[in-house]
């Protein structure tokens, strides 16, 4: 006999369909799998025979031949162990026909036949949406994460002979024994108002925060480069509901979600260390899973150091930030992987890191120097919108308690900026990601203001997509504070966060003096 139930692949992090054929015949008993099973795939019948023999479920003493399309996609992982055993019962009739019909199963089986949890269910549960399907079989671990698709019917399963019980008799799905709650969104215990001094600093980032912009400061070790960078998550706006469903999907198919986890809504923060490979920075690998810029999707990306990464890792990075997409391609499949970030880095100013301070003469030769600077490339440094210079602070400036505004004080005016940004471009677009174009149809600089950037564009080289990005950054800081139009004095302070284009600051000072 033969029987046919659905189940699905992640490609990149959306699922495809696949259809788990059985056929059981013949006197030999005999088990094959075809369709590019993966070894993992290939195992699953051991973990099928003793499940259902704890499950008390008879495995069949025939051949079996199961067959995975569309044979051309490469099958990998634990998820196809509960469907392949439930197609062996409808084969073998101890299932009736059809029971599942329009329903997607996934699941990885125990020995003891219990119902593991599987990786990319947000994705599974997406597909059987768009498909019009009518729901899904998941893990009991899973339902909380599945549930966040609405429209679909979702069931639970933690032991294959209650799946089977419930298949068998047509009785009302139980709900799980403990549902799964969503995760709370976490207090931050980093307070904005822990920073002492660094105003221009803290600036800088609240304008990064407000209109998604990447940022880098350079600093003396030890002057609170990555402080500030910490405490950056705590001024970000939460995550509305479609940017949460982006985020819970990248970190379902990294495996990365808590069992039980519904939806994420804090935006996620990255700092991968130096020493990380180019395919886990930007994703990769044999079959391709999300790198840390996919994981930092709609959150920070954190470089320490930045000059310590080697270059050629740093410029895989280029293409990611100006899509905010990245493609893997193989040679069985292309994958793609969301990577909207903001990239935020620290870096010393020279490989002894005492370049610039009053107090430590810098030992580095030119050549060193020299070395020390070639690693990050101008391309890479034409996308980063903000470069601050972090100086070190005075041992006055360290004596008292909190310094300035609290987090929730700072993220007020950064959500307020940023529904200001949705209003004007549409929900989840900042001034950063929105397409030039756009900007310069709904923000266009008067004649005045953009001669100022066009002057510093002429007498310092700044290239076409440094004038862009000027642009974007003046644009949010009007918004911060509540300006319509883009005056002189915005793009004056854009150009002042330019610090590895040092003559900009001369004429910032003279175009906000004008």
């Amino acid at each position: 006999m033969q029987s046919r139930i659905l189940s699905a692949a992640v490609v990149g992090v959306d699922a495809r369909l696949v259809e788990v054929e059985c056929d059981v015949s013949g006197a030999v008993m005999a088990f094959d799998t075809v369709g590019l099973p993966e070894l993992s795939v290939r195992e699953a019948r051991y973990r099928v025979r003793s499940a259902m023999r704890a499950s008390g479920l008879k495995f069949p003493g025939r051949s079996v031949l199961i067959n995975l399309a569309p044979a051309d996609l490469r099958k990998d992982g634990t998820c196809y162990d509960l469907p392949l055993a439930l197609a062996l019962l409808a084969a073998d009739g101890t299932l009736p026909p059809g029971v599942l019909d329009g329903f997607v199963v996934v699941g990885e089986l125990s020995l003891m036949g219990g119902v593991r949890p599987a990786v990319g269910v947000l994705a599974m549960a997406q597909l059987v949406r768009d498909l019009g399907l009518r729901g899904i079989l998941c893990p009991a671990d899973n339902v909380a994460e599945a549930r966040a698709v609405h429209g679909i019917e979702v069931r639970a399963a933690q032991m294959l002979a209650g799946v089977v019980d419930c298949l068998r008799s047509g009785a009302a799905w139980p709900e799980p024994a403990c549902m799964p709650r969503p995760v709370a969104p976490r207090s931050h215990d980093l307070c904005w108002s822990d920073i002492r001094g660094h105003a221009v600093a803290k600036r800088a980032l609240e304008v990064a925060a407000a209109g998604g912009h990447n940022a880098v400061m350079v600093g003396t070790p030890g002057t609170g480069k990555t402080m500030l960078a910490r405490r950056l998550p705590s001024i970000l706006p939460p995550l509305d509901a479609n940017e949460a469903v982006e985020v819970t999907k990248v970190h379902s198919v990294a495996g990365l979600l808590h069992s039980g986890a519904g939806l994420l809504t804090e935006r996620p923060f990255r700092a991968p260390h130096h020493t990380i490979s180019a395919a886990a920075l930007v994703g990769g690998g044999s079959i391709p899973k999300p790198g840390e810029v996919s994981l930092a999707h709609r959150g920070v990306l954190f470089l320490d150091e930045l000059a310590e990464y080697p270059r050629y890792v740093l410029e895989t990075l280029r293409q990611p930030l100006e899509d905010g997409t990245v493609t893997v391609t193989r040679a069985r499949q292309v994958a793609r992987f969301p990577s909207q970030v903001m990239l935020v880095a620290a870096l010393n100013p020279c490989p002894c890191g005492r370049q610039g301070s009053a107090t430590h003469a810098c030992t580095c030769s030119p050549v060193a120097l020299n070395r020390y600077r070639g690693r990050l490339s101008g391309p890479l440094l034409d996308r980063i919108d903000l470069q601050v210079r972090v100086p070190a602070l005075e041992a006055g400036a360290l004596r008292g308690g909190p310094d300035g505004d609290t987090s929730d004080t700072v993220r007020g005016r950064v959500c307020a900026a940023r529904r200001v940004q949705y209003d004007r471009f549409g929900p989840g677009v900042t001034n950063a990601t929105v397409p030039m174009p756009r900007l310069r149809n709904m923000s266009p600089l008067a004649t005045p203001v953009h001669d100022v950037l066009l002057r510093a564009l002429e007498m310092f080289g700044l290239s076409p997509r440094a004038h862009d990005r000027i642009w974007r950054v003046a644009r949010t800081i009007a918004d911060l504070g509540g300006v319509h139009a883009v005056e002189i004095g915005h793009i004056a302070e854009a150009l002042q966060y330019r610090c590895f284009d040092e003559p900009c600051a001369p004429l910032a000072t003279r175009a906000a003096a004008a």
